[in-house]
């Protein structure tokens, strides 16, 4: 392990590294001033900077005595841990107590003591080694725990996306609704849900199969998830073949373009669809609800609102777009439009 003494004496020094390299310890560095050791700590420049486990720092010494350079150390977080043993001539109370204040961990007093120097240099490396130890655990545990976190966070976007057609699912949409619920009522602004339904999606499986119907929910999925233009927009699978999207901030003009938008997508897939009662092709039935919600409101009355609309839009003959009407006492739907 490497030690820095620090110390104005020339003949001090040679001592106290005459007895450390008798011992065994071989990377030893010797300056003669605070400046000096500030240079090898890196300090002055980082470039510079060795790898110092034990400081041994005399007191006294010119322009910036033991004591203040150990208080300059111990201010740098990346130099704290290293254990500083200052040396002293002399065992005045008052120099021993701020150097213990200010971070030293022990002294050795002068004329050096071969085996209290050795004793207490043991010592100090073996608390060294120790904290350099926990402080290994410490990184190995946060670094564990980020992991963790980033692996727990990873299952949590997955339980929250339906697997098959990549867009959030119900549970996304249950949890994440109500935030945007409680958002609207306290900014007082129009908040907008479009539920859609492939029409005769059941025809369409009985007659090209379930891969076909896969693929066909994957592209109806993705081109109504690109329709949705606004970062704070989102559309999720409700379930089957029934998509809802939650339009924060969006009043019934602007859910109807998007509704339109929809309609008008889904046509350019042109999936041929033989066995639909609305058209040649795959279409879709959209409801569509708008509200500026009170407390008195419930989430679940406003979703059974633009279910209803939907179900207008099937009764309706399909491929168009319904809106509810939300203004009854009770949230419920009094005709859809």
């Amino acid at each position: 392990m490497d030690i820095l003494i620090v110390d104005d004496s020339e003949d001090q020094l040679l001592v106290l590294k005459s007895i450390l390299s008798e011992k065994g310890y071989k990377k030893i560095h010797l300056v003669k001033s605070a400046d000096q050791a500030f240079e090898t700590l890196g300090l002055k420049n980082s470039y510079k900077k060795e790898h110092i486990d034990l400081i041994l720092m005399d007191i006294n010494m010119p322009d910036i005595d033991g004591i203040e350079a150990c208080k300059v150390i111990k201010k740098d977080k990346k130099l704290k841990d290293i254990p500083i043993i200052m040396i002293t001539a002399h065992r005045e109370e008052n120099h021993l107590q701020s150097a213990f204040e200010v971070g030293a961990i022990d002294y050795i007093t002068k004329p050096i003591n071969k085996t209290e120097l050795l004793a207490r240099v043991h010592s100090a490396l073996k608390l060294k080694r120790e904290t350099d130890s926990r402080k290994e655990r410490e990184r190995e545990i946060t670094e564990m725990a980020e992991l963790l976190d980033e692996a727990n966070k990873k299952l949590t976007r997955m339980s929250y996306r339906d697997g098959l057609t990549n867009v959030p699912n119900r549970r996304y949409f249950e949890e994440f609704f109500i935030g945007e619920w409680k958002n609207a009522i306290r900014e007082k602004e129009f908040i907008s849900l479009i539920m859609v339904d492939i029409d005769c999606f059941k025809a369409y499986n009985d007659t090209y199969g379930h891969l076909k119907g896969d693929d066909c929910l994957k592209k109806v999925a993705g081109i109504l998830n690109d329709a949705l233009k606004r970062p704070k927009d989102f559309l999720c699978r409700y379930g089957g073949e029934e998509f809802i999207g939650v339009l924060p901030n969006t009043d019934e003009k602007g859910v109807l373009e998007v509704a339109n938008r929809f309609l008008s997508e889904t046509k350019k897939l042109k999936i041929k669809h033989g066995k639909s009662s609305a058209s040649k092709y795959v279409t879709i039935s959209i409801g569509v609800a708008t509200v500026k919600p009170e407390k008195s409101k419930k989430t679940n009355s406003f979703v059974s609102d633009v279910d209803k609309a939907l179900y207008a839009a099937k009764q309706a003959g399909r491929n168009c777009v319904k809106v509810a009407n939300c203004k009854s006492k009770n949230g419920g739907l009094n005709n859809a439009r």
